[in-house]
């Protein structure tokens, strides 16, 4: 292989590790966008890395930014890489999600969805 060629095979291998490293939202319940029937009880979210839990953080607002979850958001501990929040009967409408976590190799992500209640 030319010198050329294995410069751009180590620039490769080196942004795979490096975008491996972070923690980013692998998937959703409520999934990211849908519409559900019957609301929900929690948020639960699952990430590609474990987290850190005294540094990671879930909220859900409805559509006036008032926060309408229990306050109880989480990492649960028998599984590091899920982040979940309680929440109360919501009435129909659309939420949004939105997190921060903090990866144990301690790269912080944060971003939101939504997420609707049909009447």
């Amino acid at each position: 292989m030319s010198r050329p060629g294995l410069v751009a095979l180590a620039l490769l291998l080196w942004g795979a590790a490096w975008t491996g490293a972070h923690s980013l939202l692998d998937h959703a319940d409520p999934r990211a966008a849908s519409t559900v029937k019957t609301a929900p009880a929690q948020v639960r979210i699952w990430f590609t890395e474990s987290l850190e839990p005294a540094f990671s953080s879930l909220r859900v607002v409805d559509e006036a930014g008032r926060r309408v979850d229990k306050g109880d958001g989480r990492v649960d501990p028998s599984n590091l890489k899920l982040l979940r929040v309680s929440l109360p009967p919501l009435p129909p409408g659309t939420y949004k999600v939105t997190w921060r976590v903090l990866s144990v190799d301690s790269h912080v992500t944060e971003g939101d969805f939504t997420f609707r209640v049909a009447p």
